[in-house]
């Protein structure tokens, strides 16, 4: 048997408007550190606006998410487009709200959110093929919006828990280092930053749900 190899999403750089960065790079840490192999990809889109990160104020510039996405993955990263199920054993989306401003359009329309055409195909087809799925901080939103009845957990925000259940999912209440595991839809789900975390707690976020993903291998 090869090495077990999961693909990674990317939304941007930097969690306001991108890809939150910490919980990305634990993310791949995690999985080198567990054995496994990584490929990052990401959506050759706009994304749907630029912050600055030290005042929080929208900036007057576009910037491309892919090409963004490869600053976090050193420049090792595809287009979207060129995923295939069949090359991988499971996928991963790191939070930052790029995961609900660039993959969804959950930060402007909430329940009534849409997921990007190559993201959803990306999910779907993982999901037919009964391979296990992760994700991070507010990113099981979009999972909560793709597929049928899913267990998720995005902490305990009241807000975004009541929207996962009015999108047809079941939230569970979870605390910061803690994961939920859907074993019917091999989904494993982390709050990380949706807590006021330190790095290291997110290291071991990141750590519990590739180690529950391996075990639904």
């Amino acid at each position: 048997m090869g090495t077990t190899e999961f693909a990674v999403i990317l939304s941007g750089c930097g969690h306001q408007d991108g890809t939150e960065i910490h919980e990305a790079t634990l993310t791949l840490w995690a999985i080198h550190n567990t054995g496994c192999e990584y490929q990052c990809f990401a959506p050759d889109i706009i994304q749907h606006h630029v912050l600055n990160h030290v005042t929080g104020e929208e900036m007057t510039e576009q910037r491309n998410v892919l090409i963004e996405s490869a600053r976090i993955a050193r420049g090792e990263i595809q287009n979207l487009t060129e995923f295939s199920p069949d090359d991988f054993d499971g996928l991963i989306i790191p939070g930052g709200l790029g995961a609900a401003k660039n993959l969804s359009s959950y930060a402007r329309e909430g329940k009534y959110c849409s997921v990007n055409d190559d993201v959803a195909k990306a999910i779907r087809s993982m999901h037919a093929a009964q391979k296990p799925i992760g994700a991070l901080c507010i990113a099981p939103i979009i999972l909560a919006c793709l597929l049928d009845d899913p267990e998720l957990t995005i902490g305990q925000n009241g807000i975004v828990a009541t929207d996962i259940l009015k999108m047809g999912g079941r939230h569970r209440a979870a605390l910061l280092e803690e994961i939920v595991t859907d074993p019917v839809h091999k989904i494993v789900t982390t709050p990380c930053y949706m807590f006021d975390a330190r790095v290291d707690q997110i290291g071991r976020s990141a750590e519990k749900l590739v180690k529950a993903m391996l075990e639904l291998l």
